[in-house]
């Protein structure tokens, strides 16, 4: 299935659910079970990552020790940048296939994360894997590399579901599918590990949890369900913690409920019997296409300009989140007012934790945004769906 496509409630309210991913959650958590968990593997394990930051904060030499203890044979692969390319998953493919690994170990955030899932099935499959699995959503018959996670920066929620969003640069596509076989066996949070990124890394990483809460709520359908009463929770508890982190970097219950919010937002509960948006995803991501831009700050920029295209198409829905999430009084105006409400409370939100509300501010160059709302399509989940001049406008209003 599409990364972004759920279950939509039916007539017997009837979805199939699965997650096969074991979490590890604490902050003893590597130094507990990553030992006995390498124990179950064969002796090569590839470890992947990003641009070498693990290495300037002990995190690598961390966990090499354990390898090392495990008697482990380590093929390293690095150079993982955000919106990992599809050029580096064939590369990493084709290691993993040279060195016959027995698992593949991921520590790092999304864009490790989802690159070693690719990884992991291209590895043992030799046809086109962009057309078969990333073009169009296709059908994996051979077992993939097994796949672990050590997670050092929270946010996409990557770490329990087989989503895997990838950016074929010769195609300027960035496209995100979500395959069961594709979770990894087990994922490890500790949540000390994220104190090591800088302070803007982990708070676009906690907004993109919020986003992925509030693409799966403003959609169908709007009547009472258990995964919108969940979700309003989740989003609230995403505002007060982040606005903790603000104050106090080193607030444990904040930081610990940070990360796990970013994997609650994805581990596909929330959207079970959700029809689910994503349209904002689908703007950033033809976005990061072109300009690698930073997701969590191109997502801060979109929401609020594309709610408020469709603000009068889910007022009720969006009324209920100012209420809900932040607090506009229920007898303030009427529903349309409180729904704009929450959409500038959300706006103010966005300024109070310092990202960016403007593309312009991203360094971003304004002749690439005629390419980048031509390369995105609608989303059938949403409210509304945005026709191709409107999507123009969006992009131009949020410049």
């Amino acid at each position: 299935t599409n990364l972004y496509a759920s279950s939509f409630w039916g007539t017997h309210h009837s979805f199939v659910f699965q997650n096969s991913t074991k979490v590890y959650f604490g902050n003893d958590s590597v130094s507990t079970y990553l030992p006995g968990l390498l124990a179950q593997y064969g002796p090569k394990v590839m470890l992947t990552y990003g641009g070498g930051s693990i290495k300037k904060t002990g995190i690598y030499e961390e966990i090499m020790g354990y390898l090392k203890t495990a008697g482990k044979t380590v093929v390293e692969f690095s150079g993982i940048r955000s919106n990992p390319t599809y050029a580096k998953v064939l590369e990493g493919a084709a290691l993993a296939k040279k060195e016959k690994v027995d698992l593949i170990l991921a520590v790092g955030g999304g864009s490790v994360m989802d690159c070693s899932k690719a990884i992991s099935l291209g590895a043992v499959y030799d046809g086109d894997l962009w057309d078969a699995y990333w073009a169009h959503a296709g059908k994996i018959e051979t077992k993939p590399i097994p796949l672990g996670i050590v997670l050092t920066v929270s946010g996409t929620g990557s770490e329990t579901n087989g989503g895997s969003v990838i950016t074929n640069e010769s195609l300027k596509v960035k496209t995100g599918r979500d395959y069961p076989e594709l979770n990894a066996q087990f994922a490890i949070l500790n949540p000390k590990y994220t104190e090591t990124v800088p302070k803007f890394q982990f708070i676009s990483g906690a907004f993109d949890s919020l986003s992925h809460m509030m693409e799966i709520y403003f959609s169908e359908p709007n009547d009472n369900n258990v995964s919108d009463v969940m979700n309003e929770a989740l989003m609230r508890s995403a505002v007060d913690n982040i606005r903790a982190i603000l104050v106090d970097p080193h607030d444990e219950g904040a930081r610990s409920n940070l990360v796990w919010l970013a994997t609650m937002a994805e581990n596909r509960i929330l959207k079970l019997g959700k029809k689910t948006d994503f349209q904002c995803h689908i703007l950033e991501h033809s976005l990061g296409a072109y300009t690698f831009c930073n997701h969590g700050a191109g997502l801060a920029v979109l929401h609020p300009v594309y709610y408020r295209h469709i603000v009068k198409d889910g007022t009720k829905k969006f009324a209920r989140f100012a209420e809900k999430v932040f607090d506009i009084d229920p007898s303030e105006g009427d529903e349309l007012t409180r729904a704009q409400k929450g959409i500038e409370a959300l706006t103010a939100f966005i300024k109070e934790i310092g990202l960016p509300t403007r593309l312009r501010d991203m360094n971003i160059d304004h002749a690439v945004l005629v390419d980048v709302a031509a390369g995105c399509v609608a989303s059938p989940g949403s409210f509304r769906q945005l026709g191709k001049e409107e999507i123009r406008e969006i992009f131009e209003e949020a410049y």
